[in-house]
């Protein structure tokens, strides 16, 4: 995939986000940006651009907030328990809607998909979730095709996974989607990451 201008890739933060669903990805994004002739710019952001407290009380200070992430050919939603929070927030689900609009490339890590689907935007898509969530998950969204027997899920224009350590997977499967199985071995090599069979 090629792109008249750099690749944007955006992460959100927030309070009580789960750090593993953050960092796993950013480091996977930020290595293949060092790698990448298309130099990649990776983003992380909160609303108001103000730091975040995680779920475990790691404090993660953003670059900006939503104005500064801008139009993102990648957008990022992490899973955490201040994900509930998100759910019933309508600025934040209008802001999803408006986003995806123009966005290429949605993912929804771990419990992250909630807030997809309280957006409306996992309306008939096949999608994974952290397994404490599927319930919520489907009550959220009933036409959701949720598939409860993979850790990661490509539906074209939406990947999903099941959060934690699969998210460092998810982040490798975007970085093949825009510059080939190489060059996402590469990035796993440099990361001496190896998930086994």
């Amino acid at each position: 995939m090629t792109t008249a201008s750099p690749i944007r890739l955006g992460i959100l933060v927030f309070d009580g986000v789960d750090e593993l669903d953050v960092v796993g990805p950013h480091r996977v994004l930020s290595t293949w940006s060092a790698r990448s002739a298309l130099r990649p710019d990776v983003i992380l952001f909160s609303h108001d651009g103000l730091p975040v407290r995680s779920s475990t009380g790691l404090h993660l200070v953003p670059a900006g907030d939503v104005d500064d992430a801008g139009t993102m050919h990648v957008l990022i939603h992490p899973g955490g328990p201040g994900v509930r929070r998100l759910t019933r927030d309508r600025e934040h689900l209008a802001w999803l809607r408006r986003t995806r609009a123009g966005t290429a490339l949605l993912v929804g890590v771990g419990s992250g998909s909630l807030a997809l689907a309280a957006a409306g935007l996992l309306a008939g898509r096949a999608a994974a979730v952290h397994p404490d969530c599927r319930r919520l998950l489907l009550g959220l969204e009933p036409s959701a095709l949720l598939d409860v027997g993979v850790t990661n899920l490509d539906d074209g224009d939406l990947l999903t996974c099941t959060g934690g350590v699969h998210a460092i997977d998810l982040a490798l499967a975007v970085v093949e989607r825009f510059e080939g199985a190489p060059m996402a071995a590469a990035v796993r090599g440099t990361l001496t990451y190896d998930p086994g069979p």
